[in-house]
C-alpha cells in the first residue's frame, strides 16, 4: 500500500513539473499560431525563429550578461569568501556574513528598485560634467547588478569548501617554499574548484533567468530575453517564443546527461582504484 501510495504521489510530482514543459515543446511544432489547437506538425516556427534579428539580438544580450556577470562573480566572491574565512573576529565574521546574504534574502523587487534609484542618481551627477544619459550606461548598470545579485550564491557555493579544506595543505605547501600567492593557486584553488564550478553555474543560471531586476535596472536599448517575452505577453507570446524555449529546454537537458555522466565515469573510476588497493 504504501509503495502504491508512493508512486502515485511521485507521478503528481513529476507531473505537475514536467507536464507544463512537454505541453510548451509540443505546441512549438504546431503548424497553428494557437496553444490550444494543435492543427498539424510543422518547423516553421523554428525556422521563423532562425530568422528573427530581435529574438537573436536578446538571446545574444542575455547570453553576454550572464557569461560576464558570473565569471566576474565567481572572481569576486571566491576572493571574498577566502577573505571571509581568513577573519579572525568572530563577531565581524559573522556580521559580514549576514551582509553578504541580505541580496539573497532580499525580495528582487526591492533590489532591483535600490538598483535603479542608484544608477540614476549616478547618471545625474555624472551627466553634469559629461553629456551621459542613462541609455549610454544601460549594459554596465545590468552588468553591476547582475554581478551584485550573484556575488552571494558564489560566496554560499565556495565558502563551505574553503571551511572543509582548512589550512593544513596551503601551510604545507608554504613550509616546502610556495609564498601565500602560489599556496592558493597552486594547492587551495584546485581543491576548492568543484565548488568554485557550481557557484558560477548557479551565477550564471540566476542571470539568464532574472527578470525583475532588469526590468528596473535595464534600459531601452538594451534588452534581454526575460524582457522580450514580457513586452510579448502584453499582446500574445508568439510560438517562436515556444522553438527557443525548447531549444533551451532541450540543450540544458542535454547537459545534465554529459555532466552526470562524467560524474559517474569518475566514481566508478574511483571504486575501480580502491578495489585494486
Amino acid at each position: 500500500m504504501k509503495k502504491y501510495l508512493s508512486g502515485i504521489y511521485l507521478t503528481l510530482i513529476f507531473g505537475i513539473l514536467y507536464i507544463p514543459i512537454i505541453t510548451l515543446i509540443f505546441f512549438s511544432f504546431n503548424s497553428a499560431n494557437s496553444t490550444a489547437v494543435f492543427e498539424g506538425f510543422s518547423i516553421k516556427w523554428y525556422i521563423e525563429l532562425f530568422n528573427s534579428p530581435e529574438t537573436f539580438e536578446a538571446l545574444r544580450n542575455t547570453l553576454i550578461l550572464a557569461v560576464l556577470s558570473s565569471l566576474i562573480a565567481t572572481v569576486i566572491g571566491t576572493a571574498a569568501a577566502e577573505g571571509i574565512y581568513r577573519m579572525r573576529n568572530k563577531l565581524a565574521k559573522s556580521a559580514i556574513t549576514s551582509v553578504t546574504n541580505i541580496p539573497m534574502m532580499n525580495p528582487d523587487i526591492v533590489t532591483g528598485m535600490s538598483m535603479m534609484l542608484f544608477f540614476v542618481a549616478v547618471v545625474a551627477g555624472i551627466s553634469t560634467v559629461f553629456e551621459l544619459t542613462y541609455e549610454d550606461i544601460g549594459f554596465f548598470a545590468m552588468l553591476i547588478a547582475h554581478t551584485t545579485f550573484c556575488l552571494p550564491y558564489v560566496i554560499l557555493s565556495v565558502l563551505p569548501r574553503i571551511n572543509e579544506l582548512g589550512n593544513s595543505l596551503t601551510e604545507a605547501a608554504q613550509d616546502l617554499g610556495c609564498t601565500s600567492m602560489q599556496a592558493f593557486f597552486k594547492v587551495k584553488l584546485p581543491n576548492i574548484m568543484p565548488g568554485v564550478i557550481s557557484g558560477m553555474v548557479m551565477a550564471f543560471t540566476m542571470s539568464l533567468d532574472d527578470f525583475v531586476i532588469s526590468y528596473f535596472v535595464g534600459s531601452s536599448n538594451f534588452q534581454t530575453l526575460p524582457l522580450l517575452i514580457y513586452s510579448m505577453t502584453k499582446k500574445k507570446v508568439t510560438p517562436d517564443m515556444y522553438a527557443l524555449s525548447a531549444i533551451i529546454i532541450v540543450t540544458v537537458f542535454l547537459l545534465l546527461i554529459i555532466s552526470n555522466f562524467k560524474t559517474g565515469k569518475k566514481i566508478e573510476g574511483r571504486r575501480r582504484e580502491a578495489r585494486r588497493k
